[in-house]
C-alpha cells in the first residue's frame, strides 16, 4: 500500500542516512520501523491484560511451600 506522510526534516535526514547505512530502501526502513512499533505496543497490551487478570490473585508463597523450599536449600549447604 502506498501512503504519504509528513516528517520533520531532521527525522527524514536521519532515516535516510540509516537506510543507506543498512543498505535498504526508505520504504523498507519505514515499514520495518512501523512493524516494530506496532509489535511493541501489542506486547504492552498483552502485559496489561495479564496484569489485569492476575491483579486480584495472591502472589505469595504458601507457608508449606516456603518451609519445603527452606529445607531443600538447607540440605544443599
Amino acid at each position: 500500500m502506498k501512503t504519504t506522510i509528513s516528517l520533520p526534516d531532521e527525522v527524514f535526514a536521519s532515516a535516510d542516512s540509516l537506510a543507506k547505512r543498512l543498505r535498504m530502501s526508505r520504504s523498507a526502513l519505514y515499514a520495518t520501523a512501523v512493524a516494530e512499533y506496532v509489535a511493541k505496543h501489542s506486547d504492552a497490551d498483552v502485559t496489561a491484560r495479564l496484569n489485569s487478570v492476575y491483579a486480584d490473585s495472591p502472589s505469595g508463597i504458601e507457608p508449606q511451600m516456603r518451609r519445603a523450599q527452606a529445607r531443600s536449600v538447607a540440605e544443599d549447604w
